[in-house]
């Protein structure tokens, strides 16, 4: 039942054996379209009838063909001695439960027998690996998947097995298959182990695991994958594992919570005293390992998931500390202030990266990113108030994209549009609504910076449009038009600056505060701003800010039809409708006078 591995001759030959075979197909093909295209087929008046097209018919020595070459895959991939292999091994092991269950021995017993039946199998598969067996991988498979589920049931329903040999176990086993595949190249054995590790760890007690342990084996899990994606790219295995520890250290950050926001004493399995210290570590980890992969990567291009990781881990750790941390009446200021130290030494990494790579600095885009994110969540903590953080990282972004022209990396500038656009998204969450804190004077000052900042950015990308060295642009986004993004985003920020000017100011002035007029007050500003951005299209013969125009002037004109002419009445709503008459008359002007194309042009000269 043992297949031994085929010899370089054999291979050869089989090679022969197969290009022979082709040759004969290619001739018999040659000779059916020969006897097709000769004359005689073609003599006589008798037409022969037309069979339909939905019925083909496949000669009986092609349908053979076939047959063979999926034999020829099965006997090379010893696919029935596989099953054959798999079949006995399970029925041994059905054989041990059904004897335990039935009580002919105890339940330790049974444990006992089946955890050495286990472990027998492991060492078998250690042989045949050594002996070059195909039927090696089943043997190690199933000596993990089996290890795994014994010790899971052996300890949540038998209750024979303690806690710590539970999870001791399932380490040991995961390490032994790591070690088989590190001394025989294999990658069966790493992957299995290393999932069957992460899910029965997982299942043991859950949903009320002892969640100190059960971090010890999740950390292995994590470093086992990183190790079998050294042998074999395998993004599924270790995203596979990412998910699965997030998932169950997220679920020990809300039972936790809820525990101290209810104000009751947190119970030993939740281990409130050890919870940051181990998110600490997995997000240490994580950045590591996305570090390594960087450096030490095998392909020219890096793997999503090390490219993803840092952002995932800073999004991940830090919300989930920062819900604990405020859940226990803690100082979130102290964990904003730890994670901008983070995100500061993220920025510093990708400087060293930068510096270190090869033209379009690799991996600098990666940590950027990641920390980016880190800054947009620690600023809101550190410094109290989520707006006076925008500014804050917009000058980052601006600073970031003008570095980014020296490295010629185009994902660090396209990041910095994406930071821009949060920038600008999250002013206007923050400042929407009449609220007179959303309205108060000290929100023109961030508001004005943010929207000096992303509209410089916007000009400086027309004066510094990118070139072939950035491959990122260069493949999704040659002409730059996503910096118009910064255009909308600048605009927008700018709209809140003036509109938080436009309520303070009204309330100086006596008989101005009737809601309408602030109300109209806005819809005037849009439409000024359409005439402002139409005019300097006209003048710049700038084709986005002609339609960024008409995109303002539409917004305009929902706003006063919409809103303003159903909501109100009165003077401001007749200055309100004769702003966008007036926006709508200067776009009128600029458009119809606005240069045609060279071809037009000669068509109307004709």
């Amino acid at each position: 039942m043992v297949a031994s591995e085929q010899t370089t001759e054999e291979r050869e030959q089989e090679l022969t054996a197969r290009l022979k075979l082709m040759e004969q197909q290619l001739e018999r093909l040659t000779a059916r379209l020969g006897d097709e295209n000769s004359p005689a087929g073609t003599a006589g008046n008798v037409t022969a009838p037309v069979a339909p097209q939905n019925e083909i018919e496949y000669p009986a020595e092609d349908i053979a063909d076939v047959s063979e070459e999926v034999l020829n895959w099965a006997t090379r991939t010893a696919l029935l001695p596989r099953l054959a292999t798999l079949c006995f091994l399970m029925v041994v092991a059905l054989i041990f439960r059904t004897v335990t269950d039935s009580g002919v021995i105890s339940k330790l017993v049974g444990s006992v027998l089946g955890m050495s039946y286990a472990s027998i199998l492991i060492v078998v598969s250690w042989y045949y690996f050594s002996k070059q067996s195909l039927l090696a991988p089943v043997f190690a498979a199933c000596g993990a998947i089996l290890m795994s589920s014994i010790v899971v049931e052996t300890h949540t329903h038998f209750k024979s097995l303690p806690l710590i040999p539970a999870y001791a176990t399932l380490v040991a086993t995961g390490i032994v298959m790591a070690i088989i595949s590190r001394r025989f190249d294999a990658f069966t054995p790493i992957s299995v182990g290393t999932l069957a590790m992460c899910f029965a760890g997982a299942a043991i007690d859950y949903p009320h695991p002892i969640f100190p342990y059960l971090s010890l084996v999740l950390f292995a899990a994590n470093v086992l994958a990183y190790f079998a994606a050294q042998m074999k790219r395998c993004g599924w295995l270790r995203w596979t594992v990412l998910i699965v520890s997030m998932f169950m250290l997220q679920l020990w950050g809300f039972r936790l919570g809820n525990v101290l926001r209810r104000g009751e004493m947190p119970t030993p399995d939740l281990a409130y005293s050890w919870f940051l210290p181990v998110v600490a570590v997995f997000a240490a980890t994580y950045f590591v390992f996305a570090l390594f992969g960087i450096l030490f990567r095998k392909a020219d291009h890096i793997s999503r998931f090390d490219a993803s990781l840092p952002t995932i881990s800073a999004l991940w750790a830090f919300s989930t500390a920062y819900y604990v941390v405020n859940a226990a009446g803690g100082g979130t200021g102290v964990l904003g202030i730890a994670g901008t130290f983070i995100a500061v030494g993220l920025l510093v990494l990708s400087f060293w990266l930068a510096q270190r790579s090869r033209e379009g600095s690799p991996g600098a885009g990666t940590f950027f990113f990641a920390s980016g994110v880190m800054l947009a969540l620690a600023l809101p903590a550190a410094t109290g108030k989520a707006i006076f953080s925008l500014p804050f990282i917009s000058m980052v972004a601006i600073f970031m994209a003008v570095v980014s022209r020296s490295w010629g990396s185009g994902t660090v500038r396209f990041a910095t549009y994406l930071f821009h656009i949060y920038c600008s998204i999250a002013i206007a969450v923050l400042l929407k609504g009449s609220d007179p804190a959303a309205l108060d004077a000290v929100n023109i000052l961030p508001a004005g910076l943010l929207a000096v900042i992303i509209l410089y950015q916007y000009q400086w990308c027309r004066w510094w449009p990118p070139t072939a060295e950035y491959s990122f642009f260069e493949r999704f986004d040659a002409h730059d038009r996503s910096s118009v993004l910064l255009l909308l985003g600048g605009l927008l920020s700018g709209f809140f600056m003036v509109r938080c000017t436009i309520y303070q100011t009204l309330q100086l002035i006596p008989g101005s505060t009737s809601p309408d007029v602030f109300r109209c007050s806005q819809s005037v500003l849009i439409n000024i701003a359409a005439i402002v951005l139409v005019v300097l299209a006209y003048l710049r013969k700038d084709k986005t800010l002609r339609n960024v125009a008409i995109f303002v002037m539409i917004i305009g004109g929902v706003k006063v039809f919409a809103y303003d002419l159903l909501g109100t009445h009165g003077l401001p709503l007749v200055f309100s409708v004769f702003s966008f008459g007036m926006a709508a008359a200067a776009e009128s002007v600029a458009l119809g006078k606005w240069p045609k194309k060279a071809v037009e042009q000669v068509v109307a000269a004709e």
